[in-house]
């Protein structure tokens, strides 16, 4: 199966923040990754919206749902009250859970599941009981998938920061195969780029969707929007071997 592409919008509205005018637009920018060919769109509302704000998340449920055609809204974050009802009330296919503190520049790390199993415990369970899929960020340890999936989340996504400034990738691909095993959807995530990926997804080729933001942000400044999408797509539906 092709690895799916989420757009993750927050340097586009890290952009936008620096004016008072309204560019650019992110809902257009949504638009814009869909038509080209990205099968979601992620955002990481944060308390000091700094980037995206709370009152972008309900427009981009809408643009997601007019566009239709299976695209899917995924909404990261910590799961402070307040963020888990802006989730709760706008329609969020997938959450993906992050342990980042309100100060953090961005997520650098993956949750400890065994010090954090009973505050992540019932907020898994009221997202599931709402029907949205749950993500939890993680290391690349593979005795992680399991304890993900013994509390309840039907995904996890791998923090692939490190990959991207040299850790080995039997280490993704050790923890790819574990959450494979577990039964769990496999996301990952940050610092991947059209430089990277190929071979990311190549040793890890389980995964089902890749949430990408600053670099192809980055490499749309040169490249356009929906060249830079056609490219990622080309490297997420090769085909790869799943041994």
């Amino acid at each position: 199966m092709p690895t799916m592409l989420s757009v993750n919008l927050n340097k586009v509205a890290l952009l936008r923040n620096q004016r008072d005018i309204g560019l650019p637009d992110v809902a257009e920018a949504a638009r814009t990754v869909l038509a080209a060919g990205a099968h979601g769109v992620t955002v990481h509302p944060r308390p000091d919206e700094r980037h995206i704000r709370r009152s972008d998340v309900p427009v981009l449920a809408a643009v997601v749902r007019e566009h239709g055609n299976g695209a899917e809204y995924n909404i990261e974050g910590f799961p402070s009250e307040d963020w888990l009802q802006l989730v709760l009330d706008n329609g969020a296919h997938q959450t993906t859970l992050v342990p980042d503190p309100p100060e953090a520049h961005t997520s650098e790390e993956g949750w400890d599941l065994d010090a954090q199993a009973e505050f992540l415990r019932p907020v898994i369970a009221r997202l599931n009981a709402a029907g949205i899929r749950v993500s939890l960020f993680i290391e690349p340890d593979p005795a992680a998938p399991a304890k993900a999936r013994a509390l309840g989340a039907g995904a996890v996504e791998i923090y692939t920061g490190a990959y991207a400034h040299g850790r080995p990738l039997d280490d993704y691909r050790a923890a790819g195969r574990a959450a494979h095993e577990a039964g769990l959807r496999l996301n990952a995530g940050h610092d991947l780029s059209l430089t990277n990926l190929g071979a990311f997804l190549d040793a890890v080729p389980w995964t089902a969707e890749v949430s990408i933001g600053h670099a192809i942000t980055a490499e749309a400044l040169w490249m356009g929007w929906s060249r830079v999408v056609g490219a990622y797509r080309d490297i997420c539906v090769f085909p790869r071997e799943m041994a």
